[in-house]
């Protein structure tokens, strides 16, 4: 049966003020805003001083209210809106995916317990509903792998780049000024974004809840020109994949820059775009593209979940019996790009290397690594290095299990 939904607002940023717009232009919902809490005393606002309020109290305490949409940049508050709005028995709608990676299975306890929903749909891919369909229309299928762009900045950055020849910095300035980018675009080009992310999406595709720093995730911050060069030379682009795969009782999964192909599905995902590939047993590989970045975009992934509370949806959860039972794994083998300028890629142990090039000013080798042990580096802040994984090159460490070594071939 529906239900008005009177929604208490936290944020009027970016999303926050791109959803007050859709909701108010959509004809099919039936939910208002009654008040949005924010922050910064003084700034001048869009609407009506009246529709504000700084005390977050005044929503949560306000009976009036039954759902809490959180739009908020600061995961520690956002976590103390969550879990009060959980007990006093509000629906929470959110869009902060490093609270809900660092805090879902917390979360999903404290709202089951409360018996109130918790969706996150923009959380992972802006306007693409991957989590719903996760959650809905592969219920009962076999997933085996989901991959694909999952932050907008970075990949504005990485076409410009390709399609110009101009320097990350460059890029990166021209993306700051365009609002792409934050002034600190640490969580964005250094992959922590799209890390939070993919946590949320391996937890919908495998029902494998996975700690955040468990997963490797590697940035653009240190790519040259040279790279980008090397990649045109060959035919490839440059995207920073978010890939996670289940071979058996395994799953692995990780972020980093990943020279792709013409013929891989991200190759012609250009500028602000987000693209997710799911992998199942009997509906084979299923592809999503849309905008990862925005106002409009994003808000309407947070329409989509107010609207759903109307008849009282909720995530079923229901992979994660069989999830519990999978293990997270580093142990397996990846084929590499390693690029330096200071004739550094000796740091880097490789299993074996299958091509070198030592120049005046740039050198690089490519080859198989133990993915383990580029785990325990911080590519972040290595300036002089960058490393690149080739789309469709890892396998198992135990190369003995064939069982396990045609498993993970198959699924590509």
């Amino acid at each position: 049966m529906e239900k008005k939904i009177k929604i208490g607002l936290f944020g009027f940023g970016c999303v926050g003020g791109g959803l007050y717009e859709v909701l108010n232009q959509s004809k099919l919902l039936n939910a208002e805003i009654v008040k949005i809490c924010i922050k910064t005393k003084g700034k001048e606002r869009s609407i009506d001083a009246s529709n504000f309020t700084f005390d977050k109290n005044e929503i949560l305490n306000n009976p009036e209210i039954n759902t809490i949409v959180e739009l908020i940049d600061d995961a520690d508050a956002a976590y103390e809106i969550v879990t009060e709005a959980f007990r006093k028995g509000k629906n929470v709608v959110s869009a902060n995916k490093k609270l809900i990676a660092l805090h879902l299975e917390e979360l999903i306890q404290l709202s089951q317990e409360n018996n109130v929903s918790f969706l996150y749909e923009a959380s992972s891919c802006a306007s693409i509903p991957v989590i719903r369909n996760l959650e809905e229309y592969y219920n009962n299928d076999s997933l085996s792998k989901i991959e694909g762009i999952c932050n907008g900045t970075t990949n504005y950055i990485l076409t410009q780049q390709f399609a110009h020849g101009k320097s990350y910095e460059e890029v990166l300035a021209e993306a700051t000024e365009l609002g792409f980018a934050e002034t600190d675009p640490t969580l964005d080009v250094d992959g922590f974004d799209s890390k939070f992310k993919l946590d949320i999406l391996i937890a919908h595709t495998f029902g494998k809840i996975v700690e955040a720093e468990k997963l490797l995730n590697i940035g653009i911050r240190h790519i040259k020109n040279e790279d980008v060069t090397f990649g045109r030379e060959k035919g490839l682009k440059i995207k920073l994949i978010s890939r996670a795969e289940k071979i058996g009782d395994k799953v692995i999964g990780f972020v980093a820059p990943h020279f792709v192909p013409a013929d891989h599905f991200a190759y012609n995902v250009e500028n602000e775009y987000n693209c997710v590939a799911i992998q199942a047993l009997f509906s084979d590989k299923q592809f999503f593209l849309g905008k990862g970045a925005g106002s409009y975009p994003t808000a309407s992934a947070v329409l989509s979940d107010v609207s759903a509370l109307q008849f009282d949806y909720s995530y079923e959860y229901k992979k994660f019996k069989s999830g519990r039972d999978l293990e997270f794994s580093n142990d397996f083998l990846a084929r590499v790009y390693v690029g330096s300028r200071n004739k550094l890629t000796d740091q880097i142990e490789f299993e074996n290397v299958e091509e070198s090039f030592a120049g005046l000013e740039y050198n690089y080798k490519i080859g198989w690594v133990k993915f383990s042990s580029l785990a325990e580096i911080d590519f972040n802040k290595r300036e002089d290095l960058f490393i690149s994984f080739f789309s469709e090159d890892v396998k198992f460490e135990n190369v003995n299990d064939e069982s396990r070594v045609e498993a993970l071939e198959s699924a590509f």
